[in-house]
């Protein structure tokens, strides 16, 4: 009997600990989207960003990295559903508007979380109705989000003038960081 009891015993306390890793891992991610974490790369370690996926583009004709060598780059992955996204996105309207002029290109990867997100008609509407004036892609599949290894909306990335990747955030939250690194990286030489 005793034997019994303590195989029970193993097997709920195995349950216990996996529930608990999983909910922790869970509730790092929240805690990232929510109050957000950067890592900023030297130019030296900087690796080339990836390629956009193929999607539809609104607000722009299909954009390549390569040919925006020379220009500032932030790439923001959001979904219109997701509150933090929306929090962000003051921020990012007011980047476009104020850097656009001055070498920097806003892209927003648009990478849904529900199925009606997945709609471009649905997109086309909220695009227009959050007054997004800047290239909008969509990446119903995931492939962009995959090659840059994102986790949470919304992540945003900042490339520099060669097309690598400088700046990473991850949720809410480093606006003051973020535009200090837009103006350096717009300072910078494009060699």
């Amino acid at each position: 009997m005793d034997r019994w009891r303590n195989m029970l015993i193993g097997i709920v306390a195995g349950v216990l600990i996996v529930a608990a890793l999983s909910y922790a891992t869970g509730l790092t991610k929240l805690i990232r989207s929510s109050f957000g974490s950067s890592t900023e790369y030297k130019s030296s370690e900087s690796a080339a960003a990836p390629d956009l996926a193929t999607g539809e583009w609104i607000n722009s004709e299909p954009l390549r990295l390569k040919d925006l060598r020379g220009r500032v780059v932030l790439i923001e992955f959001w979904t219109f559903g997701c509150i933090n996204c929306r929090n962000t996105l003051p921020f990012v309207k007011s980047w476009h508007d104020r850097y656009q002029a001055r070498g920097l290109t806003v892209i927003g990867v648009h990478s849904p979380e529900f199925d009606e997100e997945r709609k471009v008609e649905n997109l086309r509407h909220e695009v227009v109705s959050l007054g997004i004036r800047y290239a909008v892609v969509t990446d119903n599949d995931y492939q962009t989000w995959s090659a840059y290894h994102v986790e949470a909306w919304p992540t945003t990335f900042l490339l520099d003038k060669q097309g690598r990747i400088r700046w990473m955030h991850e949720g809410e939250g480093s606006y003051d960081e973020a535009e200090r690194l837009i103006q350096k990286l717009l300072a910078e030489n494009d060699t």
